[in-house]
């Protein structure tokens, strides 16, 4: 992992199976990533950043079809 300077960084332990990490560990041998941790983390970060971004739309969408019904359209 890379070091930080200044304020440490938390982390906790997350099990996988077996077979997974393994086929993780072939797969980023071709890849930029040095661990399997920091893939996953890519991964996750990755994923629920897509998922925050849908949630805002979906806010976003409802929230102008509220505005039109109250303008008497929809």
């Amino acid at each position: 992992m890379a070091k930080q300077t200044g304020a440490k960084r938390k982390y906790t332990t997350i099990t996988i199976p077996a077979p997974l990490f393994h086929r993780i560990q072939e797969r980023i041998k071709t890849t930029g990533f040095s661990s399997v941790s920091d893939y996953v983390t890519y991964i996750l970060r990755e994923t629920t950043s897509e998922m925050e971004m849908r949630k805002a739309g979906k806010k976003e969408t409802e929230s102008v079809m509220e505005k039109l019904r109250a303008l008497g359209y929809a």
